[in-house]
């Protein structure tokens, strides 16, 4: 049986992409092959590493990609992350076209605690929506 391919793309691939790869992969692997890029890729947070390894997922060698390694992939479903990498981004062909925005946890200012708090919650966000949106039949 073949996966289906996922790909959530975000401005800078750094954070929230980052996050849904990881959540997307870990719950539903054996269902769904999964990728993150981005409209103008840059460092993956070290705070979107650190509120994955507290939940068990390890995401350090994930690396930010530009969305051009994948417009010639035969896509089942795209889902943007951030109202700017919606409108930044190419025409991605694909079955099915999402957006569901989250707030960027990268714009957090204060304390690292703060910081790490609003990935956090993010993090929890996002895992929250993959469970419904990509649950697979049957499960």
């Amino acid at each position: 049986m073949s996966k289906a391919l996922v790909l959530f793309i975000c401005t800078h691939n750094s954070s929230r992409s980052q996050m849904a790869e990881g959540l997307l992969r870990h719950q539903y692997g054996d269902h769904y092959e999964v990728h993150s890029a981005g409209t103008q890729p840059g460092e993956v947070s070290p705070y979107a590493i650190r509120a994955m390894d507290e939940i068990g997922i390890d995401i350090h060698d994930h690396t930010s990609k530009d969305i051009s390694q994948f417009l010639s992939m035969n896509l089942d479903t795209v889902v943007t992350v951030c109202d700017s990498a919606r409108e930044a981004c190419p025409f991605v062909p694909a079955s099915s076209n999402v957006h569901r925005k989250f707030e960027d946890p990268r714009a957090t200012t204060g304390s690292d605690e703060e910081k790490i708090r609003a990935f956090r919650r993010v993090r929890q966000e996002i895992d929250l929506w993959i469970q419904e949106y990509f649950k697979p039949a049957g499960s």
